[in-house]
């Protein structure tokens, strides 16, 4: 599975730090974590089950930035099935 433009649009805003954050994107229930910036870092993607957890697709997020804080790389990697 790859993460469209649509969906990566919706990935680059920023969030509430530190959280895990439950919400919908067109027909599918996404659970993310952020990082202390805001910015999400781990994305399920699938269905939600009714114990909490999202049953689908598992992706990090990698930010590389250099020594004055300039993000010189930025993408997700796709981790398999959860």
């Amino acid at each position: 599975m790859k993460i469209g433009d649509k969906l990566l649009k919706e990935l680059s805003k920023k969030y509430q730090p530190d959280s895990m954050i439950n919400s919908r994107f067109e027909r599918y229930d996404l659970a993310f974590k952020t990082d202390s910036e805001g910015n999400p870092i781990l994305l399920f993607i699938g269905t939600l089950k009714p114990d909490g957890q999202v049953r689908g697709n598992r992706f990090v997020r990698n930010i590389i930035r250099d020594a004055s804080g300039k993000v010189l790389k930025d993408h997700w990697d796709h981790k398999g099935r959860t």
